[in-house]
């Protein structure tokens, strides 16, 4: 989910003002949510298995004076409710899962957590896109504006939601009944940490946020033989390579080349050893786009082009599944511009830089905003890297890690202080008098 737009962010000038609540979320940074931050990150735990975690979230929303907590939404989902008088209702969502990735920052509170996913595969873990950030500011801001109830008056559901990596928490615990058993919201809100932006900078979208993703498996069948006479069977792996190179055809030549698409490949097995032609190989690929057409026009010519190179090799059908989906995050224009004002006025207008979208990153907040619910929403993204660390990359110093990469890191402080402090501005500003 990186938002690299180095020009505009190490131009920008130091945030020159901030509201009041910040300094008492910096102070609780410092007093237990810095401390809460490394907990969470030293245990990360997989989509759907984030047991620990949740109990964790729930015990510290418990704690917030007047918040109502169910847990087990959607499986291992969180929900807080807290009412401060008439007023409309806003969901505040955070993410809590890891990545199957094996740290290797070197940082004090690294993860060394290893754990067994809902894939039956067992791998090292670590919070390797921010999520703990994102939770530890959940926890910042319901702790802060519980402290400000003289300021506002309404409804706050606070979301703690599983498997955003699986890009299917926020389905479950909606079809768990999110918008019938809880208030439905009339805003839903949300943050991301991105590690290519300096801390302290905010920024989102007026319209499109992230594009949708579709993770596709494909099982190409084959026929089994000695690797010594492969004319005697059908070879899944050279037909599967024949395959990925097909595939990006398709965006080559087939997507319109004004309209944004994307297909990566991100996973090929197949075989056992060096002289056995196996009878299938299996290739997981990840669609992207901005648009509904263009999605439509990838997914199918994904299946077109794998049955078609199957037959031209005289090979068994292959099996082509979609398997995890969100559609595209479109931000309400109207409530992303009212919000982006009030960070400006809080925050002062160097703190909020202008959005670019660099690269096709998916969320599925999509479907709190932009499916049949129609809750208007806006997601923004948090800085999380120190502006020295941006000025050595550029430089041709050390590159700042990515996300999904085990050398991912972030100023966890500046991260959630900033994020707690922008989201608590948002909820003045859609639910406050002044």
């Amino acid at each position: 989910m990186r938002n690299l737009i180095l020009a505009t962010i190490l131009l920008a000038t130091p945030v020159r003002s901030e509201p009041d609540y910040a300094a008492a979320i910096r102070a609780d940074y410092d007093a237990s949510l810095g401390a809460l931050f490394e907990h969470f990150h030293r245990n990360p735990e997989l989509s759907f298995k984030e047991v620990n975690t949740a109990a964790r979230m729930a015990e510290e929303l418990r704690a917030v004076p007047g918040m109502v907590i169910t847990e087990n939404v959607g499986g291992t989902g969180v929900v807080g409710v807290l009412k401060n008088g008439p007023g409309k209702t806003i969901l505040l969502r955070a993410d809590m899962d890891g990545l199957p990735v094996e740290e290797k920052t070197g940082l004090p509170y690294a993860s060394t957590a290893r754990q067994v996913g809902v894939d039956g595969v067992e791998s090292p873990v670590m919070h390797a896109c921010g999520h703990d950030t994102h939770i530890t500011g959940l926890i910042a801001t319901a702790r802060r504006i519980a402290a400000l109830k003289d300021r506002w008056s309404g409804t706050l559901v606070f979301v703690v939601q599983p498997a955003e990596e699986r890009l299917g928490g926020a389905k479950a615990m909606i079809a768990d009944g999110l918008y019938t058993r809880f208030p439905k919201p009339d805003y839903a809100l949300g943050w991301h940490v991105v590690a290519g932006i300096r801390t302290g900078l905010l920024t989102g979208s007026d319209g499109v946020q992230y594009s949708s993703a579709d993770s596709v498996d494909i099982r190409v069948n084959g026929v089994a033989t000695h690797g010594a006479a492969p004319h005697t069977g059908k070879d899944p792996v050279y037909i599967a390579s024949q395959m990925v190179q097909a595939f990006q055809g398709i965006i080559g030549r087939e997507r319109p080349p004004l309209e944004a698409g994307l297909i990566t490949v991100g996973a090929f097995h197949g075989g056992t050893k060096h002289n056995i032609i196996a009878d299938h190989a299996d290739l997981q690929v990840t669609v992207r786009s901005n648009g509904q057409k263009t999605r439509d026009l990838l997914i199918a010519a994904i299946e077109r082009t794998a049955m078609g190179i199957a037959a031209a090799n005289g090979a068994p059908p292959p099996v082509v599944k979609v398997t995890e989906s969100t559609p595209v995050t479109v931000n309400d224009h109207a409530l992303a511009q009212r919000i982006k004002s009030a960070f400006v006025r809080e925050l002062g207008a160097a703190a909020v830089t202008p959005w670019e979208q660099v690269m096709m990153g998916a969320e599925d907040f999509a479907f709190y905003v932009n499916t049949e619910h129609k809750v208007p929403g806006f997601f923004w993204s948090v800085g999380g890297t120190p502006p020295a660390d941006l000025e050595a990359e550029k430089a041709g110093g050390p590159p700042v890690a990515d996300h999904h990469s085990g050398l991912f890191k972030i100023d966890g402080k500046a991260a959630v202080v900033t994020g707690a402090t922008s989201m608590t501005a948002a909820v003045l500003e859609l639910l406050g008098s002044r």
